[in-house]
């Protein structure tokens, strides 16, 4: 086994790791042991993911008999590797300072909401350019939560729990991330379907986010 297959090998356990855990922590007691246990077990997976995402896209970016199609994908990986480490990172780090009253600037906690989107745009371009939908459109998401990321870190808490809803508005967008990588990577290949609708590309995404908007909504409500 070379390198590469290892690295593939590593990368797909991380995936399926990721994927079968993480739900637990939504539906188990906020907090407590499971909770808790499961959601370092998903992020153990994605740091698994993303590491071993940037070389897999990295070797297939340097490989010059790579066909536009394997360099479009290529650059998918490397962006849903960005997208994934940085909510991830961010869902666990609002809760370190979640007693903060002021701006904060660390620089790593800054750095990576300004790789996402620098990536997000840099990466809606290269697909506007090259008719790649979905390299066109899905960076989108990772503009919105790169904002919202910077906006939060950079203007003193207002709201009350304000943490609360960041760790799991950042861990259920690391979640989207996940089960979108699945969807066009993963999936196609376990059912030897050649190609997929663009429409599935997207779904974790239109069936995510209004999850994510009604958590926030049943939990502003809860603590007020």
């Amino acid at each position: 086994m070379d390198v590469f297959q290892f690295i593939l090998m590593l990368h797909i356990a991380g995936g399926f790791t990721s994927l079968f855990t993480f739900w637990i922590p939504v539906v188990t007691k906020k907090g407590g042991k499971a909770h808790r246990l499961s959601g370092w077990i998903y992020t153990g997976g994605m740091i698994a993911v993303s590491i071993s995402a940037v070389y897999l896209a990295g070797a297939r970016l340097m490989d010059s008999a790579s066909s536009p199609e394997i360099i479009s994908f290529a650059l998918f990986l490397l962006f849903i590797a960005v997208l994934s480490s940085s909510t991830a990172y961010y869902g666990i780090r609002v809760l370190r300072f979640k007693q903060r009253q002021g701006a904060h600037k660390h620089p790593l906690d800054i750095g990576f909401p300004v790789l996402l989107l620098l990536s997000s745009i840099g990466m809606s371009i290269y697909g506007f350019l090259h008719s790649v939908p979905l390299l066109s459109w899905f960076p989108l998401l990772g503009l919105f939560l790169s904002t919202s990321q910077l906006g939060y870190w950079l203007k003193p808490p207002k709201q009350k729990m304000h943490w609360w809803f960041e760790h799991f508005g950042g861990m259920l967008g690391c979640s989207i991330a996940t089960i979108t990588a699945f969807t066009v990577f993963g999936a196609p290949r376990l059912l030897n379907i050649e190609s997929v609708t663009l429409l599935l590309w997207f779904l974790p995404t239109i069936l995510l986010t209004p999850v994510i908007i009604g958590l926030s909504v049943y939990y502003r409500r809860k603590f007020s």
